[in-house]
């Protein structure tokens, strides 16, 4: 019973912060299962990237259906983080020291603070007013430096991506998540097959509760998302990610 409410209570952090934000459900279930139930940590890891796998798919389809996705460029920015996201993690294995492990926590509570304080109220005319060529182009460079990122310190995928996707290559609020969740659909599945490859299959039981509860509410975080007005939807994923940043520094602070 202990494991289902803490994998259900991952699950709702972890489903929130991919149907608002595109946040990787990693950063919230790992901690969690670390610190509660006293999974390894490269097991525990494994399961949020599988529970992240239908989340962040189940959030791309109700932003696809709802016109909110990117795909074209979203393809080519998701190859070459892939890509990069093995050389970040190559070079890293040969520099000592360099774990960032608290990395994607605090980019997760500025980047809340940051939505709420300066809200992004980008329009899609203005998205469309950039040529093909040039966006492209900028996929191709914002892919690169989010997989070398990642890849390096080890975390960060979403939070990244969503902070370029607004800040840099100036996407609507709506288009940058539902273009974020469709890129780490399938980083998540990369990284969770890898994962299970390694290491072996998790406790089942314990995969199956994280990835039905974060696939629950990244449904229904996904459909509000896709009805809310600009502010509001700013506002909410701005409050969501800043309560998930402080959760998870306070059960990082309990291991």
């Amino acid at each position: 019973m202990f494991q289902f409410i803490i994998c259900f209570i991952a699950g709702i952090g972890a489903g929130l912060g991919t149907g608002f934000a595109g946040m990787s459900a990693a950063a919230v279930i790992s901690p969690m299962l670390i610190t509660f139930l006293g999974l390894p940590a490269y097991e525990a890891v494994g399961i949020a990237l599988a529970s992240d796998v239908l989340a962040s798919a189940v959030s791309a389809y109700t932003y696809r259906k709802n016109k909110n996705l990117d795909i074209k460029n979203g393809i080519v920015m998701m190859i070459f983080v892939l890509l990069f996201t093995l050389a970040g993690s190559f070079i890293a294995s040969l520099v000592p020291n360099t774990t960032m492990g608290s990395f994607s926590v605090f980019m997760t509570l500025l980047l809340g603070i940051k939505f709420i304080v300066k809200p992004v109220m980008t329009t899609k005319e203005s998205m469309q007013a950039v040529s093909a060529k040039k966006r492209i182009l900028q996929s191709v460079i914002c892919g690169i430096l989010v997989g070398f990122i990642c890849g390096f310190v080890g975390a960060g995928g979403g939070m990244m991506m969503l902070l370029i996707l607004t800040g840099v290559l100036g996407y609507e609020l709506k288009t940058a998540v539902g273009t974020s969740v469709f890129i780490m659909t399938f980083t998540a599945l990369t990284g969770a097959i890898s994962h299970f490859a390694i290491g072996g299959m998790p406790d089942m039981l314990c995969l199956l509760f994280c990835v039905v509860s974060t696939l629950l509410w990244a449904r229904i975080a996904a459909r509000f998302a896709n009805k809310a007005s600009a502010v509001t939807l700013n506002r909410v994923t701005g409050i969501v990610l800043a309560v998930l940043g402080c959760a998870i520094l306070a059960v990082n602070y309990l291991k």
